[in-house]
């Protein structure tokens, strides 16, 4: 069987977007199907709608953050508390790793809406580079966490 981040990085490189490989990945585990994940998870690619802001990759381990742990109607509030807190720990690991939790930042100020940008990515290999590592890091500290 497949780990979760072998699952999402195959869903990546296959051409869905950061936070659709992490959301994807981790279905089963928060109680998602799989094409609602994929679907939910679209527009948060290359920092919303690669506008370079909160890595998409970030963004999906956000939300399998919250369908896991957060805060459902009838919940109490600490679960808010202790969302929040894993979400921090989360992007708080990233950016001492990475340097970054900003898209833009961690494809060295590439802007994903720019042709010249988008080619420069695909030349420099960044999907392997930067993307799939990010991926498979949140991956990894999501699913020990829910």
């Amino acid at each position: 069987m497949k780990s979760r981040s072998d699952l999402a990085e195959e869903k990546l490189v296959s051409g869905y977007n950061c936070a659709q490989a992490v959301l994807y990945s981790m279905c089963d585990k928060v109680g998602m199907d799989a094409q609602t994940a994929l679907k939910l998870a679209t527009g948060f690619g290359g920092g919303m709608a690669r506008g370079g802001h909160v890595c998409g990759a970030i963004s999906g381990g956000i939300l399998a953050l919250g369908l896991s742990l957060g805060r459902g109607e009838n919940d109490d509030k600490t679960a808010t508390e202790y969302t929040y807190a894993r979400v921090q720990e989360m992007m708080e690991a990233i950016q001492a790793k990475y340097g970054s939790c900003l898209c833009r930042e961690l494809l060295e100020g590439r802007d994903l809406n720019s042709p010249e940008d988008k080619a420069s990515y695909q030349a420099a290999d960044c999907l392997h580079k930067t993307c799939v590592p990010l991926v498979r890091a949140v991956v990894e500290y999501v699913e020990e966490r829910v």
